[in-house]
């Protein structure tokens, strides 16, 4: 019989949060040690894992591991899986929730900038993926949640969100064959899609721009912008054993603004 009271349990679960210094993979982060995981942050930059390190601490009491890497280098997420592994002993959860979003119009966008956004927001995804995914399948098990965006499926008036835009859809898409290739040993691979998020790197940004607020929530019709526990919540679900069986899916907390024709 199933115990419904551990259904959103992460107990003895080992998770690594990419971009796990960040807004939203720090609230993630947090939100998987709440419900029992071990949890390892990663990004680039170990000062800012150790500051998000001793806020989940502070937070909730859970100890996090922090480990600096360049997840668009091969050779960098190869020794990120082999210290990971040997560190936590496992890896049954990953989440990719790092990337950069560059707004540069569309008949000016040097190739540089370009490549470095798909190396930040694709490569990335696909490199952590590779690796991880590969103790996934020794242990017929795994559950990888990556993060995508509302701008994967509909567009602005406007033409400097095209790259961001492709990369997220590229995700999406990335995600569904992952899905469709790893179901048969146990790997679900499913995505977060959110719109602006009120993180504390873009609330002052906000605040600086009331018009550009104002017309995101007059097009939200909850009213309102996505907070950093609106993808939190997705995060622990997908990654526990409510959604045993939901793979290749692509949730929107978005407070119904892809419905809105």
């Amino acid at each position: 019989m199933t115990d419904y009271g551990k259904l959103f349990s992460l107990e003895n679960k080992c998770a690594v949060v990419i971009g796990g210094g960040g807004g939203i993979g720090g609230a993630i982060a947090e939100g998987l040690a709440a419900v029992g995981a071990n949890v390892a942050i990663v990004g680039r930059s170990l000062e800012k894992l150790r500051a998000q390190a001793a806020r989940i601490r502070e937070n909730i009491g859970a100890q996090v591991k922090c480990f600096a890497a360049d997840c668009s280098d091969d050779d960098s997420v190869a020794r990120l899986y082999a210290k990971v592994l040997a560190e936590l002993r496992g890896a049954d959860i990953l989440v990719n929730s790092q990337g950069v979003n560059k707004k540069i119009s569309a008949l000016e966008h040097p190739v540089a900038e370009w490549d470095e956004m798909f190396a930040a927001n694709v490569k990335s995804v696909m490199l952590t993926c590779k690796y991880f995914g590969r103790h996934m399948k020794e242990q017929r098990y795994g559950r990888i949640v990556n993060l995508s965006s509302i701008n994967s499926i509909r567009a602005k008036k406007n033409d400097i969100s095209v790259c961001y835009g492709a990369t997220k859809g590229a995700i999406n898409a990335y995600s569904l064959n992952l899905a469709a290739g790893w179901a048969e040993f146990g790997i679900t691979v499913n995505c977060i899609g959110p719109i602006i998020v009120e993180t504390e790197m873009m609330r002052p940004i906000l605040e600086k721009n009331p018009e550009m607020r104002a017309s995101t929530i007059a097009g939200v019709p909850m009213g309102r912008l996505c907070k950093t526990e609106d993808c939190v919540g997705i995060a622990i679900f997908f990654a526990s054993d409510a959604a045993n069986f939901l793979t290749g899916q692509v949730l929107y907390p978005d407070g119904g603004v892809s419905i809105v024709q």
